[in-house]
């Protein structure tokens, strides 16, 4: 009875546990998205000022304004912290999995004597990170198989488009009549710009096959993930190295190999 009571107390400490912890990471999901979607707006702006904005930064008062205490902490709350704030977010969702699994699971073996899945907060820790890794994975296979389909539909549009002898033709064959008439590029020499920048970011040659490239990729990618890189730009050169892997799939490794 009092392994059972015991049980019940602990199972009411993981959920009120979870409650507040999904609540918390709900309100700073919020926070950071407001706060890129301002600051999205403002580098629009900023952008959309172009040679008036060199002109007010280089005037005595453009100094005054960009040096201003108040400008500074701005610019530092719109840059630093949507990535302070997206590590948290992650932070707090790996506490929120490893404590309150944990803490289900004794409550499970206090009241019906099921055999707890692991001892330590730790074992519990791995666990998590092995299922986001394997998230992460699924995601990255997806967009892969996403990128070779917008290519090859872009292959095989500029294909009938020779096929019509080139020139503007009527599309009707893409299953819409009325999409008028339409003209296409040759994708040929952007596949090969992006093949080739995606090569330079992993630092790999021209001819590199697909076993170089994993292993260029997982070397780049520890070496930038930002977890363990604490440089500012850690997370977008790591994303970067991320988007070229997932371009350099074996099919579109063929794709250039036959293109040459």
């Amino acid at each position: 009875m009092l392994d059972k009571f015991t049980g019940n107390i602990v199972y009411a400490t993981a959920r009120l546990l979870e409650i507040v912890l999904n609540f918390i990471i709900t309100i700073a999901e919020f926070m950071v998205g407001l706060v890129r979607s301002v600051a999205r707006a403002f580098g629009a702006l900023i952008g959309m000022g172009g040679c008036l904005l060199i002109f007010f930064l280089i005037s005595p008062l453009g100094w005054f304004v960009l040096f201003n205490p108040v400008t500074i902490t701005l610019i530092l709350i719109l840059v630093v912290f949507p990535i302070l704030g997206t590590k948290f977010i992650s932070y707090l969702k790996y506490i929120k999995y490893t404590v309150t699994e944990y803490l289900y699971d004794r409550a499970d073996f206090l009241i019906s004597g099921k055999k707890e899945e692991f001892k330590s907060f730790n074992e519990y820790g791995n666990k998590y990170r092995r299922m986001e890794e394997e998230k992460e994975r699924i995601e990255r296979e997806k967009r892969r198989r996403q990128q070779e389909k917008e290519w090859e539909e872009r292959f095989k549009q500029w294909n009938q488009y020779q096929n019509f002898g080139g020139g503007s033709y009527s599309s009707s064959w893409s299953g819409d009549p009325n999409y008028g008439r339409t003209s296409y590029v040759d994708p040929t020499i952007a596949f090969k710009e992006k093949y080739k920048n995606s090569l330079d970011l992993l630092d790999l040659p021209q001819n590199a096959d697909k076993y170089q490239i994993k292993l260029a990729y997982r070397k780049k990618a520890k070496k930038f993930h930002p977890d363990i890189n604490k440089a500012p730009d850690a997370t977008e050169k790591f994303q970067k190295i991320n988007d070229a892997y997932d371009f350099l799939s074996d099919e579109n490794i063929e794709r250039y190999q036959s293109m040459n």
